[in-house]
């Protein structure tokens, strides 16, 4: 299923899409020792494939990047998450434990370059829609002490109630992932220049890394 996507965005960025996943059932835990092997044995095949060089030339960073420029996010300073989690992992640098639905998605999200948002299903109230901000609008994302105060021209991801993402990059607190987690909503986030085929092999990917270490049952509706 695609995210909804309100007018006015659609027509600045025509090709935008969000591909919506579910996990039905997952046992979130703070760690694994078969994920934490795993997570050894994907680092290893990632840093035989990249350089900290030949990164920023993959064509899928540089769309995210161009997407960033446009939002007015200066992606030097605040990296798209899929190139991010690459370099931290090229660079020799320990690779994130947050718990292991977030460490599973995390996985994927480095392996393929898309960002991938995760949120607590249980959490989110009504439909969602992924539009521009409104001037003045909060945002409290995940590790942010005090909530962020938009601007207006930030694309966001609501719900009925409240803002559940700044789209593609920052999740919110209210709604993330914990170890009392049991359905798990998933966006697959595209920008321009990233193909549909690309955006469902990595649901695919990370619905697989997720039901392997954290059980349940994948969905893409």
């Amino acid at each position: 299923m695609w995210l909804k996507v309100e007018a006015e965005l659609a027509s600045r960025f025509p090709e935008l899409k969000a591909l919506v996943a579910h996990v039905h059932g997952v046992a979130v835990r703070k760690e694994s020792p078969e994920l934490e092997e795993f997570k050894q044995s994907v680092v290893r095949d990632l840093k035989s494939r990249y350089s900290l060089d030949s990164i920023k030339n993959q064509p899928v960073f540089r769309a995210y990047r161009d997407f960033y420029w446009r939002i007015g996010i200066d992606p030097t300073k605040t990296r798209p998450s899929g190139e991010a989690l690459l370099r931290r992992v090229v660079a020799g640098k320990p690779f994130p434990r947050i718990n292991t639905v977030v460490d599973a998605y995390n996985l994927a999200s480095a392996s393929t370059g898309i960002a991938i948002g995760a949120f607590d299903h249980n959490k989110i109230e009504g439909e969602l829609l992924l539009r521009r901000a409104r001037p003045g609008e909060t945002f409290r994302g995940i590790g942010m002490l005090e909530p962020e105060i938009l601007k207006g021209n930030e694309p966001v991801v609501s719900d009925s109630r409240k803002l559940i993402a700044i789209y593609p990059y920052r999740d919110s607190n209210e709604t993330k992932v914990t170890e009392q987690t049991t359905e798990v909503l998933l966006l697959i986030c595209g920008v321009p220049g990233i193909s549909e085929e690309k955006l469902h092999e990595t649901a695919e990917l990370t619905i697989d890394y997720i039901t392997r270490f954290c059980g349940g049952r994948g969905e893409i509706p």
